[in-house]
């Protein structure tokens, strides 16, 4: 007998939904600033800069929440390969969380660029101005960026794959309301 948890924490739950809804729209407007010179630019800076930032500290409770609570298991009939791939996507899930704002931030401070948030909260530069490292760290964020979004893309296929497919209880665990597996309600 485990003492693993049926669904995650409400508060997991509700910081799952949060920073997709989050991510996805940091996912987009990184393509809209960099496809635009127009007016609207520096307001989608300021909200990419932002909301980077508060994902990442968003993350950081996020990784303490899951190693303080756990993580419900997945069903014991999943393939091996199943079980696999979902360990490693959501270990690559939060370190692109983790490594994107970095690499944002770390690319500004390269540039000399001052970060300044919403509310006029600046973040002081944490290295020197360099146009190489400018440059390696942009193309890794906006590369990255793509491969991340693809990885979200693959998640949702997942989740939509438990929920509609397999209807196994997986999703039920991170769904803020109660849904209905193959046999039983999840719990």
């Amino acid at each position: 007998m485990t003492n693993a948890p049926h669904r995650f924490t409400l508060v997991q739950r509700l910081l799952h939904w949060l920073m997709a809804a989050c991510i996805l729209a940091m996912l987009f407007i990184g393509v809209g600033m960099v496809s635009t010179v127009a007016p609207k630019y520096l307001p989608l800076i300021l909200i990419h800069k932002t909301l980077g930032v508060t994902l990442l500290g968003l993350v950081l409770i996020r990784v303490a929440l899951r190693l303080y609570y756990g993580a419900p298991p997945l069903p014991d009939d999943l393939p091996r390969a199943m079980k696999l791939g979902a360990r490693l996507s959501h270990q690559l899930l939060y370190g692109f969380m983790i490594i994107m704002p970095l690499l944002g931030l770390g690319m500004l401070w390269a540039a000399s660029y001052p970060v300044v948030l919403y509310g006029g909260i600046r973040i002081p530069a944490l290295l020197p101005q360099s146009d190489g490292v400018h440059t390696l760290l942009w193309n890794a964020h906006v590369y990255l960026g793509f491969t991340f979004f693809a990885l979200v893309l693959l998640h949702l296929a997942a989740g939509l794959f438990h929920a509609l497919v397999r209807r196994d209880g997986v999703f039920g665990t991170i769904s803020l309301v109660r849904v209905r597996s193959g046999t039983t309600a999840a719990e």
